[in-house]
């Protein structure tokens, strides 16, 4: 990971990511990462670079309505950057910077069948539960992430 950079995301990045999003993914993502995320998040947001490729990035946030919590919206890492802890310097970056600002949890949301991602979560000590029913409306379970500073 000596090769990449990581910096406060710009709202200019947004182009860049939905442009590898779904293919990172393996499946339709961009719909959940539209730009306002970038226009009104990046001070708090992530992108790291190999020279001039996106290699990784980190949408979250400061929330608004909790004065406690941070919120990770959106994380994902390029195929050849995965498992050189990437993720988890994003992560411990952004968690850095919400502790800073005096919050003491970070939350994220996925997926029950998302294997890697609860496994990737527990792995940098993130508490997992759920599935929890109808939490992102009728018939769309989640799990919840949350990390105490």
């Amino acid at each position: 990971m000596t090769d990449v950079r990581i910096r406060a995301a710009h709202p200019s990045d947004h182009a860049r990511i939905v442009a590898v999003c779904d293919e990172w993914w393996g499946r339709p993502m961009t719909h959940l990462l539209p730009r306002l995320f970038l226009d009104h998040f990046h001070t708090t947001s992530l992108t790291a670079e190999a020279g001039e490729d996106l290699a990784g990035f980190l949408i979250g946030f400061a929330s608004p309505s909790d004065p406690e919590a941070a919120y990770v919206h959106f994380i994902a890492v390029g195929p050849e950057h995965r498992r050189s802890g990437l993720a988890g310097e994003l992560y411990l970056r952004f968690t850095s910077t919400a502790r800073e600002q005096g919050r003491s949890v970070v939350r994220a949301i996925t997926s029950p069948s998302n294997e890697r991602s609860i496994a990737f979560h527990r792995s940098i000590g993130f508490t997992v539960t759920g599935p929890h029913k109808d939490y992102d409306g009728p018939g769309v379970d989640r799990m919840v992430f949350e990390l105490r500073l």
